[in-house]
């Protein structure tokens, strides 16, 4: 299998439910990891910033907001 057919393959979902069965046997594994994330993943996927504490100055020196207000820029 050509190097641009593997690239598409894992690029191109639709592309790769069209190789056969042996094709995508031969795929190797995708270098990036895994193509889709699960729940659990998606779950503990936060970006970086806690829960509970969102970084900037605000009014009284603490943001406490879980979401993101005028207060916490």
């Amino acid at each position: 299998m050509s190097h641009q057919k593997i690239v598409r393959a894992w690029k191109d979902e639709a592309f790769r439910l069209n190789l056969s069965e042996a094709e995508r046997l031969m795929l190797p594994e995708n270098p990036a990891g895994a193509i889709k994330l699960t729940d659990a993943d998606l779950a503990v996927a936060t970006g970086g910033i806690s829960e509970n504490i969102l970084p900037g100055p605000t009014h009284n020196g603490h943001c406490t907001s879980s979401k993101l207000t005028p207060c916490c820029y």
